[in-house]
């Protein structure tokens, strides 16, 4: 259950991890290090990444590398912390926060696919636009012009992810789709100035409003992608699996699940993590299988109203 302290203020989310290191633990030396390099970020001066590659071999292309929010509250006596209880889980920002050690993959493999190691393809062509004449009808000389023109055939629509069974025969496969959180409010470059020029002792508490924005990533980007793709996966007898953590599934409506993987189009992969200490490790449970219809109705976000309802709210702004 959601659990709080007594606060002076509504809490407000701030930087949960940063360039992959938990805000909390940081010493204030390292906070105000990492602030001055977000405030200057460039791909010159960016920090690794360690949920690329593990050996820190690639840069954060993140400006400001901020992987997830939290919330901070300020007690009566003016000292700051993290939100605790659900409400105070970690809310991921940027999407290659949920590559750490393969986690996903593995887990996606095992329970989809039938192997803890698969392959994984990146960014698959999935839909082009629609030519009115077919090549057919196109000159020879037109046809050569055309396939050197990249306009001509412009890629669409891509499949971010596809995971491969590395020793099946014929080919084993299932799409995945990985969703962050947007967030709104103000930018982060006045956070960064404030945790930079902050002096007090503890924990800095966020300088503005800021909140994951579910409406924006939910029901107006997941949703599309979904609608576009799954039906045709659903035809090709292929599987999406969505990766998305504990806050974002929790801000969609209910969504009734079905028991076994092969009638459902969609599985849900939904991480939590777990702190201990000064790591912040990603879980992974067992996947929540969907039809593509129910998993519409929950990114939706809720029910409609009945018609007397809607009316009432008609007749009432008319008489505003």
């Amino acid at each position: 259950m959601p659990t709080r302290s007594s606060a002076t203020s509504a809490p407000r989310f701030g930087i949960g991890e940063w360039y992959g290191k938990s805000f909390v633990r940081l010493p204030r030396a390292e906070q105000q290090r990492i602030a001055r390099v977000s405030l200057n970020h460039t791909r010159q001066t960016a920090l690794p990444c360690p949920f690329k590659n593990p050996d820190g071999s690639e840069a954060c292309t993140k400006k400001g590398g901020v992987c997830s929010l939290r919330l901070y509250e300020r007690s009566q006596g003016g000292s700051v912390s993290a939100v605790q209880g659900e409400i105070g889980d970690l809310r991921t920002l940027c999407p290659h926060r949920f590559k750490q050690d393969d986690i996903i993959y593995k887990a996606i493999g095992e329970r989809v696919l039938g192997t803890s190691a698969p392959r994984v393809v990146s960014e698959i062509r999935f839909l082009q636009r629609y030519h009115e004449e077919s090549v057919e009808s196109v000159p020879e000389e037109q046809q050569e012009n055309d396939r050197a023109d990249s306009t001509s055939r412009e890629d669409v629509g891509n499949i971010d992810n596809v995971l491969v069974h590395p020793n099946a025969d014929p080919l084993k496969w299932c799409a995945l789709e990985i969703q962050a959180v947007y967030f709104s409010g103000s930018g982060m470059t006045s956070l960064f100035r404030s945790i930079l020029d902050f002096q007090d002792s503890g924990l800095p508490f966020p300088d503005v409003v800021r909140r994951p924005d579910y409406r924006s990533s939910a029901p107006k980007r997941l949703m599309p992608q979904l609608q576009i793709k799954v039906p045709t996966l659903r035809r090709w007898g292929k599987k999406m699996a969505v990766v998305v953590d504990a806050a974002f599934y929790r801000s969609l409506g209910r969504m009734e699940t079905v028991r076994d993987l092969s009638n459902c189009d969609i599985a849900w992969f939904v991480a939590r993590y777990e702190e201990d200490g000064d790591a912040v490790r990603l879980v992974v449970g067992e996947p929540k299988k969907q039809t593509l219809e129910r998993a519409v109705e929950g990114l939706t976000g809720g029910l409609p109203v009945t018609l007397g309802e809607f009316e009432a709210k008609i007749i009432e702004k008319l008489q505003d």
